[in-house]
């Protein structure tokens, strides 16, 4: 969509940085919120299997299809009326997230055709998101809103890193490629 790398650069860290700045101003709608969206999730999901169900031709895919929509909706109705367990497994999702994807940017600092600043942003990147996973999996009791709390400074970190990043390849041209390669590493 973005011709330019460094473009897309920027504007992700910029909406990572208002993402931040959210999380932080207001921890308890964030988790909120994650909560919501997840449970949204599960009964689109659930509407999704019925209509495969009915869509099938024969017995065992129908079966399969309804049993998939009835634990969505059962999911989903969990986590509108049980949120706190529900946020404390978002807790070890994002946990897991946060540490792939910080091990994949990691290693696309050592990827070549990148300037050596932009390679260290993302070694520096990838680092901070395995130590916000790690400190997650370590303490995911220690409260859902400290979770809230870590996300907005881990999002206002990478975003200024990505508008870093963005700068200085526009700096160098913009138009190298970037993201495709973070990609082949994962």
């Amino acid at each position: 969509m973005f011709k330019s790398t460094s473009t897309s650069l920027i504007l992700i860290g910029i909406l990572a940085v208002i993402v931040g700045i959210m999380a932080i101003a207001w921890p308890g709608v964030t988790i909120l919120a994650l909560v919501i969206l997840f449970a949204v999730y599960a009964f689109i999901d659930a509407g999704l299997q019925a209509m495969r169900a009915f869509s099938s031709r024969t017995a065992g895919p129908v079966l399969g299809h309804l049993l998939l929509a009835l634990i969505d909706v059962a999911a989903g109705v969990f986590a509108l009326v049980w949120p706190a367990p529900t946020a404390f497994v978002l807790v070890i999702v994002v946990a897991a997230w946060a540490l792939a994807g910080g091990v994949a940017e990691f290693f696309a600092g050592f990827q070549s055709g990148e300037s050596a600043g932009t390679r260290a942003l993302f070694i520096l990147s990838g680092l901070v998101s395995v130590a916000f996973g790690v400190l997650l999996f370590a303490r995911p009791g220690a409260g859902v809103l400290t979770l809230a709390l870590l996300f907005g400074l881990y999002a206002l970190i990478y975003g200024f890193s990505q508008i870093t990043a963005g700068i200085q390849l526009r700096q160098l041209g913009g138009h190298a490629e970037s993201r495709p390669q973070l990609h082949d590493v994962a």
